[in-house]
């Protein structure tokens, strides 16, 4: 889902970060074709009947547990898995109400998203020790399960991560009414929930700001999976409720978790600095990007294992640009990890 997707990117970095609109990019090939992410991979039982999906491969300790930004699914890491898998058992999966997986029962806050994990890796005997690797709105997902679960996780890697700090920092960077045009978009994005109520149908006004067109990173099969989950009620539903608990509940939860990890790797990864869009100065775009990395200093501060790297050539999904740093990111965060492990 083209618009969706990139509304997603520009909300889990924040709204004080421009992000490049996919639809203003040139046509090109598309770069995920594997038809596993165009069905669930494996649907996996948790409370009351309520089923999760998860996407394990390969074997070995730690195992590596891949979890996407807002909004998004396994195939956010399509390129990096299969390489990951290689090496050691790699699994990603869906969040409730996301991709392939059951609606959600409960606000979507990191705290419960984290707890469902949890429950979710237990259930399908996904032993520790993990290695968490979170991108965006997971970034904060990641720490907060770290911190509930310590004793369960060996590294974390975050890419291009939320911070608690984000908005209340990036809104008092600008013109005034920053937080008031956030609130507003909120409303607008709950809407989507009562249109998919109504039935969300291709080719009207309502489809296209809700769902969008298909994603040209994508095959047409991906593609018509995504349009599909993308007009239900549960993707919409659970999509409003990651926003809305971004900025408010979910950073509090953040805010609240520990600040040392001791020696446990955390490898951070930060885009390139992004160009002055037009409705800012380049005052206002330096004081952006400065912000954006010391936030993620911050983070890779918590660990005396830590470390902040500025990705060349590289946006807001590390992933699909440079799905090479993102695997050697993890893999020196799995040597660190079996090394203290073995001492």
């Amino acid at each position: 889902m083209r618009k969706s997707i990139a509304a997603a990117v520009w909300l889990s970095a924040g709204a004080m970060l421009p992000v490049p609109c996919l639809g203003q990019e040139k046509p090109k090939p598309p770069i995920v074709t594997d038809p596993i992410y165009a069905k669930p991979q494996q649907l996996v039982e948790m409370d009351h009947g309520r089923r999760m999906n998860l996407y394990c491969r390969g074997s070995g300790s730690p195992t590596v547990v891949l979890d996407a930004g807002m909004g998004d699914s396994t195939i956010s890491w399509a390129l990096v898995q299969p390489t990951l898998a290689k090496r050691t058992r790699t699994c990603s999966y869906d969040r409730a109400g996301l991709g392939f997986s059951d609606a959600a029962t409960r606000p979507g806050t990191v705290a419960n998203m984290a707890e469902d994990l949890h429950a979710l890796l237990r259930a399908a005997h996904v032993a520790p020790p993990y290695v968490l690797v979170g991108h965006s709105l997971a970034g904060m997902t990641v720490r907060v399960f770290a911190d509930r679960y310590r004793d369960d996780v060996a590294g974390l890697v975050l890419v291009e991560g939320s911070h608690e700090d984000q908005s209340v920092r990036g809104w008092a960077i600008g013109e005034p009414g920053q937080k008031a045009k956030w609130d507003v978009y909120l409303k607008e994005a709950h809407a989507c929930v009562d249109e998919a109520r109504k039935g969300l149908v291709k080719g009207t006004p309502a489809f296209a700001k809700c769902v969008g067109d298909d994603d040209p990173r994508f095959s047409k099969a991906i593609n018509d999976a995504q349009l599909a989950y993308g007009a239900s009620v549960k993707w919409q539903s659970a999509v409003a409720s990651e926003r809305e608990n971004l900025f408010y509940a979910s950073a509090e939860q953040t805010r609240g978790t520990r600040k040392d990890f001791g020696a446990m790797p955390i490898i951070v990864l930060t885009h390139a600095p992004y160009p002055k869009s037009k409705d800012e100065t380049q005052e206002q775009r330096n004081q952006r990007t400065l912000l954006w990395e010391d936030l993620h200093t911050q983070v890779a501060a918590m660990s005396t294992h830590g470390v902040n790297m500025i990705v060349p050539g590289s946006g807001h999904y590390v992933q699909y640009d440079r799905p090479e740093i993102v695997i050697d990111a993890v893999n020196q965060a799995l040597a660190i990890a079996k090394e203290q492990r073995a001492n």
